[in-house]
């Protein structure tokens, strides 16, 4: 009845009093207007909120994507044989499937990461309220994190797309809408497989078999229960978790998880009791530190570049797309190379420490000291050119600066490769000192050119046998003095007088005569031109020096070219990867399918040649190896001036192998004749060849250097090179039948003399 009243009197009132309407009629209009601009508000947010939405949608990895996800992953290298030699990565991961992965792991994961993970649609509801409650009440909206093993996917396999390293609520709506088409896209198993292949676990592995390799030297299938645990426990922070740098946080963060696993019902009170008792061990083996000192790694690195060649044609990633890479080195070979070299570099390195004083090379060792600490990353970092000053001066009369650059600087370096000879596959390579090999070194057998020095002459003596000159041909070694541009040149071994013949010549290594030869009848230009087409890449100076080894060259294209003698004049090209196959098995490249080779001297030739360095290894220079290997085998010895480079360059019927010894700094030699070819060189390939052939594991059988139809042996007038008479100075020797000449009509009374001086030493002009 009073509200009955109340409304009667506001009724009257506003009929009666002008002002009272006017009023009204105002608060009216508010009202309306508040009403109104909620409404349009809202519709504004909504608008708003479904716009973000979108703009978020467009954003995230297109459904292809997840169909075929791009996960970084490691290039593999094989062995002919089937090992793993290396990996190239920017991120260490190698991937695994779900069925190699234990299922403790999987269990320790689940129990820690996401409990709810075989329930939930890639969303966990429930868990992302709680942990925004604690949020609020510690104040740290990220102190709590409430992500299931789908969002953590969602952030490590597409972070170039959702900005992970970004901490905001649009990147937790991004992971979430991306998991949830995760969910829709794949099993649970699936999901499973791609989470563990792309977390990180430090120490730069990525993926769990990277992680069980890296801190316990083995496989995932291996893993035990705790080993599961410790590794689940470095998700949460690598670093921080670390069991080798801090070991008592990781066994805390270990029996965490391992807690985790007994609340979830995946291990039993008594398996845990005895697992959190258990001290924390690693087995650290970083990729890393393996290819550090992995004696694979000169050949892996020549691989490296060579795929790297390929990467624009092919447009992969060396480093991310989980290539495989079959390729010619054969672990066996590779084991008995290293040995062989060690095995000469004993005493051969004593043998150079006590000939070279530093007293007498200060030029030498002040250059490289400079020269070291300019390579260093201290000099290099420097803020300034002061700072740069005082660390040059620091370090340049530091003691141990100083005899770390003397020992560098003199230890004796090797460039060794072996190739099969008939498909010039690499089938092992030593490209340095292994007993201070180090990451990305020089590589001595390819990235290197020295002067080859007497290892050079078979390609002067093979344009005379290959224009039909008889090994049996004699040639003047009396002494010589060549006027080249107003200078006097007189070479050096030889020169005592009388003639010898070519293959006598080659296998004492008398300079005077491959000197003579080249003059006479094996022009330069076409010993240059036969050096290119056998496999020599280098330039080579049109010289009479060339003749000594004048010419630089590498040890990989120097014995490629040795490996046409003993191909019957084939050359074939050298070959280090034989196939390139993407992570999922296609091939990329077969180059097993394509030989590259061609015939650039007649067999006929390479026979010859080959028969006539049979004689250098019997009786000649390099009979050292026959203290070692006693197959039929040829080369040719080689030392450079004042014994800086030592060569030897050797074949069976079979492979063919080069050896060089010598320093990264030309200026030091080994100043004696310990230092030739024959002695310094020639040992590791007589080792390396006893070690091969004597190896359970192969069966080569017994070859020879057979004879082929268009050489024939004849009696030869060593005078004029025609066939012999009665009284011809002669030898029975090889010829090419097709330039079998006519018989000798002179009468000599000539007296051959044998007496022939031998040096590898080159001469260049005074």
């Amino acid at each position: 009845m009073i509200k009955k009243n109340n409304k009667q009197n506001e009724l009257d009132r506003y009929f009666k009093d002008k002002n009272f309407r006017k009023k009204t009629a105002k608060q009216e209009r508010k009202k309306s207007l508040g009403v109104s601009l909620f409404i349009y508000g809202s519709v504004i947010a909504i608008l708003f909120f479904v716009g973000y939405i979108i703009y978020l949608s467009q954003t995230l990895p297109p459904l292809t994507e997840l169909e075929n996800p791009k996960i970084e992953e490691a290039t593999k290298i094989f062995s002919d044989n089937g090992e793993l030699i290396d990996k190239f990565y920017l991120k260490n991961r190698t991937k695994v499937s779900i069925e190699n992965v234990p299922p403790d792991l999987i269990n320790a994961l689940i129990a820690t990461e996401d409990r709810k993970f075989y329930d939930h649609w890639g969303v966990d509801v429930q868990r992302i309220f709680q942990a925004f409650v604690k949020n609020i009440i510690s104040f740290n909206l990220s102190k709590e994190g409430a992500s299931t093993i789908s969002q953590q996917l969602a952030r490590n396999m597409y972070f170039q797309y959702l900005n992970s390293k970004e901490i905001s609520i649009s990147r937790k709506i991004r992971e979430a809408m991306t998991a949830v088409q995760i969910e829709k896209t794949y099993t649970k198993q699936e999901i499973l497989a791609y989470y563990l292949n792309t977390v990180y676990f430090g120490k730069g592995a990525y993926g769990i078999e990277a992680a069980a390799q890296t801190f316990f030297d083995k496989s995932a299938n291996e893993l035990t229960l705790v080993e599961s645990a410790t590794l689940i426990a470095l998700l949460k922070s690598p670093s921080n978790y670390d069991p080798v740098d801090n070991p008592e946080n990781s066994k805390k963060r270990r029996n965490l998880v391992l807690s985790g696993m007994l609340d979830a019902k995946y291990i039993t009170k008594d398996v845990y009791e005895a697992a959190i008792n258990e001290p924390v061990k690693v087995s650290l083996k970083t990729a890393e530190e393996q290819r550090e000192f992995n004696e694979y790694s000169d050949f892996t690195e020549y691989v490296r570049q060579l795929l790297q060649q390929r990467a624009e044609k092919y447009g992969f990633d060396l480093y991310r797309d989980g290539l495989k890479v079959y390729t010619t080195l054969d672990t066996r070979f590779q084991n008995h190379a290293e040995d062989a070299v060690k095995e000469q570099l004993k005493s051969y390195q004593k043998s150079f420490n006590s000939f070279w004083n530093w007293k007498s090379h200060k030029d030498i060792l002040t250059s490289n000291i400079d020269k070291y600490i300019k390579q260093t990353e201290r000099y290099k970092k420097a803020a300034n050119d002061t700072e740069k000053k005082k660390i040059y001066e620091e370090m340049k009369n530091n003691k141990d600066v100083i005899d770390s650059v003397k020992r560098l600087a003199t230890t004796v370096q090797v460039g060794f490769v072996v190739m099969d000879v008939k498909t010039g596959y690499i089938r092992a390579m030593v490209g340095s000192n292994p007993n201070t090999r180090v990451k990305y070194g020089l590589n001595r057998v390819t990235q290197i050119k020295r002067q080859p020095g007497s290892s050079f002459k078979p390609f002067v003596y093979a344009v005379a046998v290959n224009d039909g000159y008889s090994p049996a041909y004699g040639i003047s070694n009396d002494p010589l003095t060549v006027n080249i541009g107003g200078r006097n040149w007189t070479p050096k071994g030889g020169g005592t007088g009388g003639k010898i013949t070519m293959r006598e010549a080659i296998a004492r290594s008398v300079n005077v005569v491959a000197v003579r030869t080249a003059m006479e009848i094996a022009p330069l230009d076409k010993v240059i031109n036969l050096a290119h087409e056998m496999g020599i890449k280098s330039e080579l100076p049109n010289v009479l020096s060339l003749a000594l080894g004048a010419g630089e060259v590498t040890p990989l294209e120097i014995t490629n070219a040795f490996g046409t003698f003993a191909n019957e004049g084939i050359w074939v090209e050298p070959v280090a990867i034989l196939r390139i196959e993407d992570r999922n098995g296609k091939v990329i490249e077969d180059i097993s399918m394509v030989s590259n080779h061609k015939e650039v001297l007649s067999e006929g030739a390479a026979y010859i040649m080959s028969d006539m360095m049979t004689e250098v290894v019997e009786n000649g220079t390099a009979t050292s190896v026959r203290q070692f290997f006693h197959r039929p085998a040829a080369g040719k010895t080689g030392t450079s001036q004042n014994y800086t480079d030592a060569w030897f360059i050797g074949f069976t019927p079979q492979f063919v192998a080069g050896c060089w010894l010598g320093f990264d700094d030309a200026r030091i030699n080994f100043g004696g004749g310990y230092g030739q070819g024959g002695k310094a060189a020639a040992p590791i390939w007589g080792r390396f060849m006893k070690y091969l052939y004597s190896d359970e594991e192969f069966d080569f059988p017994v070859e020879y250097f057979l004879m082929p139809n268009d050489v024939e042996e004849v009696s030869i007038c060593m005078e004029t090179g025609l066939l012999a008479n009665s009284s011809c100075p002669s030898f029975t020797d090889l010829i090419l039948k097709k330039y079998m000449p006519r018989k000798c009509m002179m009468t000599h009374a000539y007296q051959y003399d044998s007496t022939s001086f031998s040096n590898d030493e080159p001469s260049k002009p005074d």
